[in-house]
């Protein structure tokens, strides 16, 4: 392999030592066990905080992979680190974590790509990017012998929103699962972040993800991944899959008890017949 990307906030967003994070995952896993099994789920959302934030709320999303056979997982990100236009899907070989190596399925990569430069190949937003990584490791606990297809959005504009979602429901088949990672608002009161996140909510259990875009673009609600979000619901739609599950919202002061400044934090599943 020519390039592996290393793991960036390992020790910072989750532990660095693996039997360390191994062990936090699982009891993340054990105290959120699923109520309800979905035969086939789509993609899921998760948060990207630190796991000691927003890990239990993650965590009930990647329950309901347990057992479940994918080939390829698609995960798609904001970009906090830097900005460019597009969207930029990971050029080199792999990611790692304390976990080990994970491959990218390059040819599922060469399906997305567009003539028109939107999708692209690049390291654009990868190099440094919290979003993507931290979602790993929880993929590596869940999930065997799977490749994953890492993407960035630069740019989280309706067009690219559009020509993503295309292009995932063109290139996936019941062996893709897509991965959407997004916190809510961030450092208003909780009384103010509840009142954004639970538009977020909404939209999501009615599987509206037009009106989802209207509110993000009109400031109604907030979500740092909204394009990602908004990107994987309309893929769902394009292959027929229209349920959805809110399985968990909660915000930072949850954790600390300091309810003055809070990030809301949401996992959902989406899952057809």
């Amino acid at each position: 392999m020519n390039y592996v990307r290393p793991a960036q906030v390992a020790g910072h967003f989750y532990p660095s030592n693996p039997d360390k994070l191994r062990k936090d995952i699982n009891l993340l896993l054990d105290v959120t066990k699923p109520k309800e099994k979905f035969e086939n789920i789509f993609g899921i959302v998760a948060p990207h905080a630190g796991y000691v934030y927003s890990g239990k709320t993650a965590a009930y999303a990647y329950n309901l992979l347990i057992g479940k056979k994918y080939n390829t997982v698609v995960i798609i990100s904001p970009s906090h680190s830097e900005y460019f236009p597009g969207i930029s899907v990971f050029e080199g070989d792999a990611y790692e974590t304390p976990l080990g190596i994970l491959k990218v399925d390059k040819e599922f990569r060469e399906k997305l790509e567009t003539d028109d430069g939107i999708i692209f190949k690049g390291y654009e937003g990868h190099r440094r990017e919290h979003a993507l990584e931290v979602q790993l490791p929880f993929l590596q606990s869940v999930l065997k012998d799977f490749k994953i297809v890492p993407i960035v959005m630069g740019d989280q504009s309706k067009r690219n929103v559009d020509t993503l979602a295309k292009k995932l429901a063109e290139t996936s088949d019941n062996a893709t699962l897509i991965v959407a990672s997004s916190d809510l608002s961030h450092f208003y009161n909780k009384t103010q972040a509840d009142r954004l996140d639970s538009v977020v909510e909404k939209r999501l259990r009615e599987f509206d993800y037009d009106s989802l875009q209207f509110d993000l673009e009109n400031h109604n609600c907030e979500a740092c991944g909204g394009g990602p979000i908004v990107a994987l619901m309309k893929a769902a739609n394009l292959k027929n899959v229209r349920h959805s599950m809110v399985l968990s919202r909660t915000d930072s002061g949850d954790v600390t008890g300091d309810n003055s400044e809070v990030v809301g934090y949401l996992s959902a599943v989406f899952y057809g017949d």
